[in-house]
C-alpha cells in the first residue's frame, strides 16, 4: 500500500465524553454516528489504499465494524491522534509511503481537502508532514470569535512563512485583528484536521518528548515546530461549503445545519 488512513477515535474527552458516538441527524431524517460519517467522509477521498479507525476503545470499535469499517486497536496510553496513528501504523503488516491522520470529529472535510494533501506530499518528497488550511470566510471568522468570547475552543487557526510553512498553530484567533478593521478577504487560516506524515516523521515524533506549547494549547503539531520539524501547510479551497469540527456539544447543531446544504 502507498497510501493509508488512519481515523484516530478515543471515547474519552474531557469537553465532549463519548465524542465518536455522538448521533447526527441527516438531512433525510436519520441519524449517524459522527465517526460513521467521519469513515464515509475518508471513504470518498482518492489515491487513500485503505481506511481503517484507530482507537483503544471497545464501543468504538464494535460500532466502527458494525457499518462496515477495518479497525486498528491501539494501545490507550497514545496521548493524541499522532500518536494513535504511529502506534496503529506499527501494527500494519507493510509500512505504506503515506500516512493520513482525518480526526473524527470532522465529518465536514470535503474529499478535495485530503486530495490537495495527498498531491502536495507527492509532488516534494522532503515534505515530511503537511497538514491543510483553509481562508476564514466572515461567517466562519465570526463563529471563531464567538466562541472564544463564550469561553468556548472553536476551531484552530494556522499562521505560516511565505513558503507555506507553518509559524504557529493556536486554538486563539490568530493574527488579531481590530474589529473595527476586519479586512477583506479575512487573514485568518482555519486548520482543517488532517495531517499526512511520512512513516520517519511519525517515528521521530513519537521518540520525542512532549513540549510545553503542545502541553498548553492541546495541540500535537507544536511538537514537530518545536523539534524544528517543518510543517507544510496546504492551502484548500472549500468551493462554496461550510467546514466545521465538532469540538463541543454546541457545535452538534452547526454541524447538522450544514449537512442540509451537503451534497
Amino acid at each position: 500500500m502507498k497510501t493509508v488512513l488512519f481515523i484516530p477515535a478515543r471515547y474519552a474527552s474531557t469537553r465532549y465524553p463519548g465524542k465518536p458516538l455522538a448521533m447526527l441527524r441527516q438531512p433525510d431524517g436519520s441519524v449517524k454516528s459522527l465517526i460513521q460519517m467521519s469513515w464515509e467522509a475518508a471513504c470518498t477521498i482518492r489515491g487513500v489504499d485503505a481506511v481503517y479507525v484507530a482507537t483503544d476503545d471497545d464501543r468504538i470499535a464494535e460500532a466502527a465494524q458494525a457499518f462496515g469499517a477495518e479497525v486498528v486497536m491501539t494501545s490507550d496510553a497514545c496521548e493524541n491522534g499522532t500518536a494513535r496513528c504511529a502506534d496503529a501504523l506499527t501494527r500494519l503488516e507493510a509500512t505504506p509511503e503515506l500516512v493520513l491522520n482525518l480526526q473524527g470529529d470532522a465529518p465536514l472535510t470535503p474529499p478535495w481537502f485530503v486530495e490537495a494533501l495527498i498531491e502536495a506530499m507527492q509532488a516534494d518528497p522532503s515534505v515530511g508532514m503537511a497538514t491543510p488550511v483553509l481562508r476564514c470566510d466572515r461567517q466562519t471568522y465570526e463563529n471563531f470569535v464567538e466562541d472564544r468570547q463564550n469561553g468556548r475552543v472553536g476551531g484552530t487557526t494556522a499562521v505560516f512563512d511565505q513558503h507555506m510553512n507553518a509559524l504557529y498553530f493556536s486554538k486563539e484567533v490568530l493574527p488579531y485583528i481590530d474589529p473595527g478593521k476586519l479586512p477583506d478577504p479575512i487573514p485568518v487560516f482555519h486548520h482543517v484536521g488532517v495531517y499526512g506524515y511520512r512513516p520517519e516523521a511519525l517515528a521521530a515524533y513519537v521518540a520525542s518528548p512532549v513540549c510545553q506549547l503542545e502541553q498548553l494549547e492541546g495541540l500535537e503539531q507544536l511538537r514537530f515546530l518545536h523539534n524544528g520539524t517543518p510543517v507544510r501547510c496546504v492551502e484548500v479551497d472549500a468551493r462554496g461549503r461550510l467546514f466545521w469540527e465538532l469540538n463541543n456539544p454546541q457545535d452538534v447543531a452547526r454541524i447538522e445545519a450544514a449537512l442540509g446544504g451537503v451534497s
